[in-house]
């Protein structure tokens, strides 16, 4: 594994490092610096050799003789210059021999697993920040900037700088926001709140055809981020999608917890999914439906349905759908590696103090996970170049951030350090232990190829758990763009299907999960005239009040 490679990571390093952990410690790690430095001194013949290899190396590069190049995938080296210019493609090369050596190094040390990852994750993260790119004098296109604009746009980048380094979260802004409004060209499908409660409010979208199937869906978001990654704009919508397919859809938007709701934990909302999914049946006057729940929304629904089959209750869930979920957490990736329970206790104990994790906190932590593609490409576009950042729908969602309630919180990160879901009666939901093999309706499950917040792997593993019949589906993407992959002439989407990696199915998989809920849902009827139902009435158009909180 290369430090510069970018690293998978797992739900609990961003609920316990966006509490408690400060942002030298990505770059610095002073227990994984130990324990390479200890190992190495027991090899200290390795250390030499490496050092001398990197002597020779950096000789190579001063004579012109070297052949290191970057990843044709990196896109940080794209200008030709590079390679033309003599100085910079020796910047460059002495940049890549380091690299290679403090790879070299890590590895020579021989520590533990979770030793390694720390150490390469910080190594990683250091290298990120010292690639000659991110300084004005060594990236070619700034330098053509500047002569060709006499530096006004370095000028301009440097007053941002100094405003973006004086308010929360200290970072370059990834999206220009002026282009978006909620409910304008974001989360627009047609659709009426049905029901507000104190936890979540639940939307019903209008029927985009004639005739409908009879079996409705419930979509559980994420309780991390806003609901309408889901229903993002119009042909990148899931929902518009499956409306269109002829799908009754229903969706979850969860109130923007502040400190007044810090006790709203596990049980909160997998109550709340229970409460929203029998509100469903009622207005569908069907007695089962489907749900299907993204990332942490997943890990609640699968909790309620769990609690469900222990109440024998399992007949009013038609299907469960997981989208990049993990139920199963075992050594779930690089950055798992960095969460201790000392770390995770005062994760804890921060957000009991406030009542919340701050959403701040956790798109910082989400942003250095991936920090070329999400701090260093801004760093140089909005301060370097002094450039207004790019106008895109999904990194709009992203900043669009969202506050954990303490309760929810602390119920997550127990579950992911002990890997409690993985274990029958590991956990207990609305006082019923919790056992997923008892889960034995049929499931669709999602995962990205190359999802950094839920690795793929772990996300099969969690497909095994389900005591159903389950259709798993990996998708050629990452953790969010596996969500948002409409069908289209354009689209370069591919999909695996169960255990065949030989054989990859081009397209999105949007199409195969319209079969797949077709044939569950029973038959054709004409479509709801009105939305609601005399017990649930529609009382404010979609998207609702609760995304807009702030």
């Amino acid at each position: 594994m290369s430090v510069t490679a970018s690293s998978s990571a797992a739900f609990d390093v961003l609920l316990t490092d966006a509490a408690a952990t400060p942002a030298w410690r990505r770059m610095v790690s002073p227990g994984a610096t130990a324990g390479v430095a200890a190992g190495l001194a027991r090899r200290p013949d390795r250390a030499v050799r490496r050092l001398a290899g990197l002597g020779g190396e950096l000789a190579r590069v001063a004579t012109g003789r070297c052949e290191l190049r970057p990843s044709k995938s990196d896109r940080r080296f794209a200008d030709p210059a590079w390679e033309a210019n003599w100085l910079l493609r020796r910047v460059l090369q002495a940049y890549l021999a380091a690299g290679g050596t403090v790879d070299g190094l890590i590895s020579d040390a021989e520590t533990d697993w979770r030793t390694e990852r720390r150490a390469r994750f910080a190594a990683a993260n250091l290298l990120d920040a010292l690639a000659p790119t991110n300084f004005p004098w060594s990236n070619p296109t700034v330098l053509k900037d500047i002569v060709d604009h006499g530096g006004a746009g370095l000028a301009r980048g440097m007053r941002q700088l100094v405003r973006d380094l004086s308010r929360p979260p200290r970072l370059p802004a990834s999206v220009d926001t002026s282009t978006f409004a909620v409910g304008d060209n974001l989360a627009v499908t047609p659709g009426a709140v049905v029901l507000r409660t104190e936890v979540f409010a639940l939307i019903q979208y209008e029927p985009r055809s004639e005739r409908v199937r009879e079996l409705p869906l419930l979509v559980v978001p994420p309780t991390i981020n806003k609901f309408y990654v889901l229903d993002l704009a119009p042909g990148r919508s899931l929902v518009e999608h499956l409306l269109g397919e002829g799908q009754q859809v229903f969706m979850i938007s969860w109130r923007n917890p502040e400190g007044a709701q810090g006790h709203f934990d596990l049980d909160t909302y997998a109550r709340a999914v229970l409460e929203a999914r029998a509100a469903v049946a009622e207005i569908a006057r069907q007695p089962a439906v489907h749900l299907a729940a993204a990332c942490s929304g997943g890990i609640i629904s699968a909790c309620a349905v769990a609690h469900l089959a222990a109440r024998q209750e399992l007949a009013d869930v038609a299907s469960l759908t997981l989208l990049v979920c993990a139920l199963d957490n075992a050594q779930a990736g690089t950055v798992s590696a960095l969460t201790s329970r000392e770390l995770a206790a005062a994760a804890v104990a921060e957000s009991a103090r406030k009542g919340y994790l701050d959403g701040q906190s956790l798109a910082g932590v989400f942003a250095w996970l991936r920090p070329n593609d999400l701090i260093w490409t801004y760093w140089v576009n909005n301060y370097l170049l002094g450039r207004r950042p790019p106008a895109f729908d999904v990194l709009y969602w992203n900043q669009d951030t969202v506050r954990l309630s303490a309760g929810l919180h602390r119920d997550f990160i127990r579950i992911a350090l002990d890997n409690l879901l993985a274990q029958a009666g590991g956990v207990t939901v609305l006082d019923t232990p919790v056992d997923l093999g008892s889960v034995d309706v049929d499931a669709y499950v999602v995962a990205g190829l190359n999802d950094h917040i839920v690795p793929w792997e772990n996300a099969s593993r969690s497909a095994q758990l389900l005591g159903g019949d389950t259709r798993f589906v990996l998708s050629t993407s990452g953790h969010i763009q596996a969500l948002i992959n409409p069908p289209g002439p354009e689209s370069r989407a591919s999909y695996y299907v169960d255990d065949d990696r030989a054989t990859a199915v081009r397209g999105s998989w949007w199409p195969d999960y319209v079969g797949w809920l077709d044939a569950r849902s029973g038959q054709g009827k004409p479509a709801p005239r009105k939305l609601g139902s005399r017990r649930h009435k529609a009382l404010a158009r979609a998207p609702g009040s609760y995304v807009h909180a702030s």
